[in-house]
């Protein structure tokens, strides 16, 4: 696989050989967000999650973490979409240097976490292989099994925010079968494409509301008030 170009990861995005030599710890945890297109969804969650992460952690490159997204049928190279950017800059939120990128299995093996628009994205992830099931869930359903894992169990983050990722994944994994949804439409994040930047609007605090446990979880520092 290429390394992601510069910008798609937190930090520089290079490989870990290059990133310890900058004085960055060699374990690193990638988190990928999937969509359709790669124009909408996942580069609003790619971006407010570094966006997020950078806020909690200063500087998250530090932290090891990778933060990138494609699409099932990605429009590779496309930029994303200009309402994407709008929402992107109300939170404040990076939107540069984007290109898309169709889903590739050389993806989904280096991601320790995949995190989907939809069931239907989870599906077509899974069905990839690359033992993917037990690191692939729904943005909205990992929120949901994060909320119920006591933070208390997870590793400090004295221990690195790379441990307590993992340990994180794996906790969900568990719970997966036990903690449903109330409704099948209660993991989805509908798809904007095409849609007025009112409905992005929604869209993106929608998908701002599901990270902000997930990133308080990975990090254990909370949103600034």
């Amino acid at each position: 696989m290429t390394a992601p170009d510069a910008g798609r990861g937190i930090g520089n995005g290079e490989e870990t050989g290059n990133l310890f030599e900058q004085g960055v710890p060699m374990t690193t945890f990638r988190i990928l967000h999937v969509s359709t297109g790669n124009v909408c969804r996942s580069p609003i969650t790619e971006r407010l999650t570094r966006h997020a992460l950078a806020d909690r952690l200063g500087d998250p490159l530090w932290g090891g973490l990778i933060v990138e997204s494609a699409g099932t049928w990605g429009h590779e190279g496309a930029p994303m979409e200009a309402n994407a950017e709008a929402v992107l800059a109300d939170f404040g939120a990076d939107a540069s240097g984007f290109t898309g990128r169709e889903l590739l299995d050389e993806h989904v093996i280096m991601a320790d976490l995949v995190l989907t628009a939809t069931r239907d994205h989870r599906a077509q992830v899974i069905s990839m292989g690359h033992s993917a099931g037990l690191r692939t869930f729904t943005l909205k359903e990992f929120t949901r099994l994060v909320r119920a894992i006591d933070p208390a169990t997870l590793p400090p983050l004295e221990d690195g925010v790379v441990a307590r990722a993992r340990a994180l994944v794996r906790a969900a994994a568990a719970l997966r079968g036990w903690l449903l949804a109330p409704t099948a439409e209660a993991d989805e994040v509908y798809d904007p494409y095409g849609a007025p930047l009112t409905f992005f609007r929604s869209i993106g605090e929608e998908i701002h509301q599901a990270l902000d446990p997930v990133v308080t979880a990975l990090t254990g520092v909370p949103a600034r008030a």
